[in-house]
C-alpha cells in the first residue's frame, strides 16, 4: 500500500474515534449518545395520546371516562408545551413530567377518593382479607354466588391488597397507589439494566425519559388508573427481557418472570417464549435451568401466600381457569366484540369451538418455537406479541384491554432498538444510542 493511503487511511480513522467519543475532566472517553427520542417524535406521541384520550372520554363512562379527561387535559398540555419549548433549552423531562400528574397521578387520586372502587379493586382487596383471615385468596366454590365473587388472580396479586386489610385507609389503602409504585419502579428498573452503562449521566437521563414516557402513556397509566391489573405483569416482561441480554442475568431474569407468573395467568404464555430464546443465546442446558427457577419461584410464592388454597384445587380451578374461560356458572363480564368471543356467543357448541382454536393456536406457536425459535430478546418479545395477540383475539371471553400487553411489548421494543435499526448508518463512526432521548 502507499504511504500516502495508508496515512490518509490511518488519519481517517483517527477522526472517526475522535468524533465518536469525546474526554472527560479524567482524560477518560465518554461516548457520544444519540437516541430516538427526539422532539419531533415526542410530540407526535403524545399527539396520538391526546387523540385517543379525547375519543375514549367521548365514547365510553364511568371510570373510564374521569380518566380519559384527565389525560386529554395532561396529553394536550403537554404536546402544547413541547411545541412551545422545541426552540429554547428547556429539558423535555419538564413538559413529559405535566403528562404523568395528568394521565397518573390526578386521576389516581381523584379515582381512589372521590368514586367507588372498581370491581378489580375489590377483588383484590377481598382477596387480601381473605388470604390474611383463611391464608387463601379465593372463595370455596359453594361461595361463588356472583361473577364478582370469582377471583381470577393468582396469589401474589393479592399482596396489592394487603394495606387495606391490615388497616390502610384512603389513597394509600388503595391497591391502585401500590399497583401504580411497582409498575413505575420495574419499568424504570428494565430501562436502567438495558441502558448501555451504568454510571453514564446521559444514560441515567434517558433512562428517566423512557421510564416517564411509558408510566404516562396509555398502555400503562389508564389500567393502572381504574384498577386494572396488567402493568405490573408487563413490567416484570420488559425486565426479564432486558436481563436475558446479560449472560449474568438469565438467574434474575427467571426470577422476574416467575414472580409475574405468581401473579396473574397472563404471564405463563412468556415462559416458552423467553426459553426458546435463552435457549439460543445460552444453550439448552441454560434453558432448562431458567424454567426450573420460574416454575420454582412462582411455585413456591403460590405456596407461601396462598397456603390453604392446595386443601382446595377446586377453587383455584374455579376461580383462575374456568371463570377466565367464561366456563364457569357466573360469566366474566370481559366480553369485548372479538371473534372467540362472538363465536362463544352461539351457543355451548360456538363456545366451545372457540375453546379448541385457541388450543390449537397455543400449539402452533408452540412448534413455530421449536422450528424456528427467537434469536435474542427483541425477537422473543415480538414472538411473544404477536402470540398474545393471536390468543386474545381467539378468547372466547375476552377484552379490548388485554391487548396492552402487544402494544406495550412493542412500545418496549422501540424505545430500546440499536442504533442501525433507529436509522443510523452501520458504516458510521460507533456512537451508542441510549434508549430514550438524550438530555434536551
Amino acid at each position: 500500500m502507499d504511504g500516502r493511503v495508508a496515512g490518509t487511511v490511518e488519519r481517517t480513522q483517527v477522526e472517526a474515534e475522535k468524533e465518536s467519543t469525546q474526554i472527560d475532566n479524567n482524560n477518560h472517553p465518554v461516548l457520544i449518545h444519540q437516541h430516538w427520542l427526539s422532539r419531533n417524535r415526542l410530540l407526535a406521541a403524545y399527539g396520538a395520546f391526546t387523540i385517543y384520550a379525547i375519543a375514549l372520554a367521548i365514547d365510553t363512562g364511568h371510570a373510564d371516562r374521569t380518566w380519559a379527561v384527565w389525560a386529554a387535559v395532561g396529553y394536550g398540555l403537554t404536546t402544547l408545551l413541547i411545541w412551545l419549548t422545541r426552540h429554547t433549552k428547556v429539558p423535555v423531562i419538564w413538559p413529559m413530567l405535566v403528562s404523568l400528574a395528568g394521565a397518573l397521578a390526578a386521576p389516581v387520586t381523584w379515582l381512589v377518593t372521590r368514586v367507588t372502587p372498581t370491581p378489580e379493586v375489590q377483588v383484590i382487596s377481598r382477596s387480601a382479607v381473605l388470604l390474611l383471615q383463611h391464608g387463601t385468596p379465593y372463595l370455596p366454590a359453594g361461595s361463588l354466588d356472583t361473577w364478582l365473587s370469582y377471583n381470577p388472580y393468582l396469589p401474589v396479586m393479592a399482596v396489592f391488597g394487603l394495606p387495606r386489610a391490615l388497616g390502610a385507609s384512603g389513597l394509600f389503602g388503595d391497591p391502585r397507589l401500590w399497583l401504580t409504585a411497582t409498575s413505575i419502579a420495574l419499568i424504570w428498573a428494565a430501562f436502567t439494566v438495558v441502558a448501555p452503562h451504568r454510571r453514564c449521566e446521559d444514560c441515567r437521563h434517558n433512562t428517566t425519559l423512557s421510564t416517564v414516557l411509558f408510566a404516562a402513556s396509555p398502555v400503562i397509566a389508564f389500567p393502572l388508573a381504574v384498577g386494572i391489573t396488567d402493568p405490573p405483569v408487563i413490567a416484570l416482561m420488559f425486565l426479564t427481557l432486558a436481563l436475558i441480554a446479560r449472560p449474568s442475568g438469565l438467574l434474575r431474569a427467571a426470577v422476574a418472570l416467575g414472580v409475574a407468573c405468581a401473579m396473574k395467568a397472563t404471564a405463563w404464555p412468556a415462559v416458552p417464549v423467553f426459553a426458546a430464546a435463552v435457549t439460543v443465546r445460552h444453550g439448552a442446558q441454560a434453558m432448562w435451568r431458567f424454567i426450573g427457577v420460574v416454575i420454582c419461584v412462582a411455585g413456591l410464592l403460590a405456596v407461601a401466600l396462598a397456603p390453604a388454597a392446595l386443601l382446595d384445587p377446586y377453587a383455584f380451578l374455579q376461580n383462575t381457569v374456568l371463570f377466565p374461560l367464561g366456563l364457569s356458572t357466573h360469566k366474566t363480564p370481559a366480553a369485548s366484540p372479538l371473534p372467540g368471543h362472538l363465536l362463544a356467543t352461539t351457543g355451548m357448541a360456538g363456545h366451545w369451538a372457540a375453546v379448541a382454536l385457541l388450543v390449537a393456536a397455543g400449539l402452533g406457536f408452540a412448534v413455530s418455537l421449536i422450528i424456528r425459535p427467537p434469536a435474542d430478546g427483541r425477537a422473543a418479545a415480538w414472538r411473544l406479541a404477536l402470540g398474545l395477540a393471536v390468543m386474545f383475539t381467539l378468547a372466547p371471553a375476552t377484552r379490548w384491554g388485554y391487548f396492552v400487553y402487544p402494544i406495550g411489548l412493542v412500545g418496549w421494543m422501540v424505545l430500546t432498538r440499536p442504533p442501525d435499526e433507529a436509522g443510523q448508518d452501520a458504516t458510521a463512526p460507533v456512537k451508542v444510542p441510549a434508549q430514550a432521548g438524550v438530555r434536551a
